[in-house]
């Protein structure tokens, strides 16, 4: 995937990674408290940003096709020329055997030509696409951690409530059953 369109995305997540980990700390936990408003407002605008990345991924995958078709059309005319010239050699009677030779390597190397381009055209296609799949990921990745961030400040609040419903130190009992 190209960079300029990966850089919103990298950006968002940049962003919602340096919220989550210059977070408060809660104390003795590995949780953290993060201002909502701000965190859905990054998830808010990786969502805006996702629909660009995943156009230029469907503009990649065009683009694949388009090469491909335009490899098949090249190598259809490259067969075409070596078809032509080797009728135009056939005609000759004294380079008869030359021109079968010839036109046989001609096509040859237009099929050569043709899967060589194909392989290529694969490649780079897998390539946009290998480095699509990290962006999704990534995003993905940001996406959990924040919400688990979330549901974390939910549990805290619980722990809170039920640290408030504790007797007062002169009124908790021993361990052991001692008073």
């Amino acid at each position: 995937m190209d960079d300029d369109v990966a850089t919103p995305v990298t950006a968002l997540l940049d962003r919602l990674e340096r919220t989550v980990r210059d977070a408060r700390a809660m104390p003795m936990s590995a949780s953290c408290l993060v201002n909502r408003a701000d965190l859905l407002g990054l998830v808010e605008d990786l969502r805006r940003a996702l629909p660009q990345t995943l156009d230029r991924a469907a503009e990649v995958l065009g683009d694949r096709e388009g090469v491909v078709e335009q490899g098949r059309s090249q190598a259809q005319r490259l067969r075409e020329q070596a078809q032509a010239q080797r009728k135009a050699m056939l005609s000759r009677t004294e380079v008869h055997k030359a021109a079968k030779e010839e036109a046989r390597r001609i096509i040859q190397e237009a099929e050569q030509q043709a899967e060589a381009m194909r392989l290529e055209v694969e490649e780079y296609v897998d390539t946009k696409l290998a480095n699509f799949e990290v962006v999704l990921s990534k995003t993905l990745g940001a996406v959990q951690r924040g919400r688990a961030r979330l549901h974390g400040e939910s549990e805290l609040d619980a722990l809170g409530d039920s640290l408030d419903r504790l007797p007062d130190d002169g009124e908790r009992p021993l361990p052991g059953g001692r008073s």
